[in-house]
């Protein structure tokens, strides 16, 4: 889709690998952590195949040929009915670019996608200190209060001998 500002907004397939990585270039600097989206990029075959799996939704915005912008989004299917909802996971959207209605346009382009899989809503989290995004996101939908809580993958290890009980 292009918008009247020019941008393209393009939902990413199995042959664009080399769109997800400049989007993962995007997300590095946009975020300030080039480290963790630039270190360790995974191979193009990891990237081809989860671009072409249904659950993983990535959308571009592009100035001319150039990714200036992004989403990584989840499709999740719930069990308590049958239907789906999509998780962003990911939006940016470098900083020459910003103000100018990319962010709304990569969300419209999720929307579209939404709509095709009959997905009944999108939700996103914001950063407390992330006006921009809040204020963004307010102005497309419904504020929830909730709280984000991340659980260890490993589970602490009992060390032996220290129960505090005594023999």
């Amino acid at each position: 889709m292009v918008t009247p500002a020019g941008y393209i907004y393009r939902h990413l397939a199995c042959a664009d690998v080399s769109l997800l990585k400049d989007l993962l270039r995007v997300f590095g600097e946009t975020f300030g952590e080039v480290d963790t989206y630039q270190h360790f990029v995974p191979t193009d075959d990891y990237l081809r195949r989860l671009l072409s799996k249904q659950h993983f939704i990535a959308v571009v915005a592009m100035n001319r040929a150039e990714v200036v912008g992004g989403l990584a989004a989840y499709e999740l299917e719930k069990f308590e009915q049958d239907r789906r909802e999509l998780y962003i996971y990911d939006l940016a959207v470098a900083a020459s670019h910003r103000r100018r209605g990319v962010a709304t346009g990569l969300i419209g382009e999720l929307r579209r996608i939404a709509a095709e899989r009959n997905a009944y809503v999108i939700f996103v989290q914001a950063d407390v200190e992330d006006e921009a995004a809040i204020a963004l996101y307010e102005s497309l939908g419904t504020k929830e209060m909730a709280y984000h809580f991340d659980i260890e993958v490993r589970l602490a290890v009992p060390q032996r001998g220290g129960t505090g009980s005594r023999r």
